[in-house]
Order: structure tokens, then C-alpha cells, then sequence
């Protein structure tokens, strides 16, 4: 792996695995001002600039080569987001831009959108991105069957969509009323009809870690699905999480809830954190944040 740091004045450094974009020195020269953002593929890098210029390196085939598309991203890019092994840019008109492995971009699944009233872009999923329109609906590209294709459920993405979230290979979508809309791998939390009747309404956040989905109710209780033992059931701490839920922070295969009395509850995958007893007796209250 590699790390990027923006240091003050907007210059990059960079460390860690060559072969992950830790060796930045054929773009050293576009890195010595006016960076404000980096994001990152597994294998490569993408930084905006202050001039809405974007510059690229690491490994080519996953994102670290955009001289594809490096006419549309010498100026008026507005935002920058990647997944596993491909970047999309924002452009100022509204535009997309996208590049990288075409498995997850999209050239050789579900494609970008070409519409140019685009106002926000994110990845939904290790596989996939989606884009924010400016009348509240969404569009999905990337592989079809990780959560690029949601055209199972695209009626209820015309308007009113808030927030999208993702699993590895699944999507949920919050919308303005409270509901929520769920698509793609169904082990992986695209399939919520299990928890269908508590999704209809009250809902103001969506949680995510590898394989399950976790919604925060306006009243402090959560609903949870995906993958049982991985976090999408948690039947055993339930009545923990039936009221005072202020947060909920996911790791690969559990979660952590935050309450209003600072107290912390676990569910999941005991080995990885879903087992939190051995720091019970520091959790009951007191806790501000976990990550």
C-alpha cells in the first residue's frame, strides 16, 4: 500500500509501495503547489488541483494513466472520487469523466451517464460509482452485478434521493422521506426485504462495512441486513439498539453504535471487533467517537 500527504501550500509527498503509487517522481513536477484533494485506487493516485487541473500516477492500468482522457482533465474538473481500480471526474458543466480498469469504470458494463447536470459523484461500491443530478435523482455505472445496474429499482431514484451508501458489491439509498431502496448483490445487503417493513420510513443515515448495511432511525434504533454473520444480524444485541443511537462506525466484518449516554455497543465478527467485552467495563460511558 501507499500513502499521499497534501502538505501546507498544496504540494505532495508520497511513501510506501512503488508498485501502489508510492513513487510519484514522473509528476513531481505538477506536485509542488496547488493540490487541494487526493483520492486513491488500490494501485494509484489522483490529484485535483486548485486550477481544476487533475494529475494521475501510480499504477497505469488502474487509474495512475489518464492521458486518455487528459484533455478533459486539464481544466474545470470540480470534484474527483475513485473505487478499487477506477477514478470518475466532475467537471464544472456538469459533465463525467471516467478512467482506469474498464471493469470498474464502466466502458465494458453499465456505462457513465453523458447527461451534464451532474452535481455531486461518488463510489457506491468497490465496483461501481454513482452521480447526483441536480432533480435529486441518481444514475449507477460500473459492473452490473455489484451494484452498477440498478435498474431493478431505478423507478424510485428519479427524485428525492439524500445519500447513497455501499457495501463491497451492494447499494442502499436513502430517500427525502425517510425510505430506503437497496440493489445489487443480495448477500451483501442488496436484498432487504427481510427488514423491508422497518425501511419504509424514519430513516436519517445509512452505515456500511463489507457485507451489511446498517440504518439510524430518527428515534435512536437501528435496523440492520446483509450477511448474518458479518454484521447484518444483530439479534443479540438488539435490545441495545432499540433507542439512543447517536452513531454507528463499520469495520469489515462488525459494527460499533455510539449512544447519547456515551456508551458503545458491538455486534459481528468477534475476532474483528464485534466482540467488545474484554473493554466493557470502559465502554459504559464517556466514549466520543469510535473509527
Amino acid at each position: 500500500m501507499a500513502f499521499a500527504a497534501i502538505l501546507v501550500g498544496g504540494s505532495v509527498v508520497t511513501w510506501g509501495d512503488s508498485e501502489r503509487g508510492a513513487d510519484s517522481s514522473a509528476v513531481a513536477a505538477l506536485l509542488t503547489e496547488g493540490v487541494v484533494q487526493v483520492v486513491a485506487t488500490d494501485m494509484a493516485f489522483a490529484a485535483l488541483k486548485a486550477n481544476g487541473s487533475v494529475v494521475t500516477w501510480g499504477k497505469g492500468g488502474r487509474g495512475g494513466d489518464s492521458s486518455s482522457v487528459a484533455d478533459l482533465l486539464a481544466e474545470g474538473v470540480a470534484q474527483v472520487c475513485g473505487n478499487v481500480g477506477a477514478f470518475v471526474a466532475r467537471l464544472s458543466n456538469g459533465s463525467v469523466v471516467t478512467w482506469g480498469d474498464p471493469y470498474f469504470r464502466g466502458r465494458f458494463a453499465i456505462a457513465p451517464p453523458e447527461d451534464t447536470d451532474v452535481v455531486h459523484i461518488c463510489p457506491t461500491s468497490i465496483h461501481a460509482f454513482c452521480a447526483f443530478k441536480a432533480n435529486g435523482s441518481v444514475v449507477t455505472w460500473g459492473s452490473p452485478h455489484f451494484g452498477g445496474d440498478s435498474s431493478k429499482v431505478a423507478q424510485h431514484l428519479t427524485e428525492g434521493v439524500v445519500q447513497v451508501c455501499g457495501t463491497n458489491t451492494a447499494c442502499a439509498a436513502l430517500m427525502i422521506d425517510g425510505s430506503v431502496v437497496t440493489w445489487g448483490d443480495d448477500a451483501a445487503g442488496g436484498d432487504s426485504s427481510g427488514v423491508a417493513s422497518l425501511l419504509t420510513e424514519g430513516v436519517i443515515e445509512l452505515f456500511s462495512n463489507y457485507k451489511d448495511f446498517v440504518a439510524l432511525k430518527a428515534d435512536g434504533s437501528v435496523v440492520t441486513w446483509g450477511d448474518d454473520a458479518e454484521g447484518g444480524d444483530s439479534s443479540e444485541v438488539a435490545a441495545l439498539l432499540t433507542e439512543g443511537v447517536v452513531h454507528i462506525c463499520g469495520i469489515e466484518q462488525a459494527f460499533a453504535a455510539i449512544k447519547a449516554d456515551s456508551s458503545v455497543v458491538t455486534w459481528g465478527q468477534q475476532v474483528v471487533g464485534g466482540d467488545s467485552s474484554a473493554v466493557a467495563h470502559l465502554f459504559k460511558e464517556g466514549v466520543i467517537a469510535v473509527f
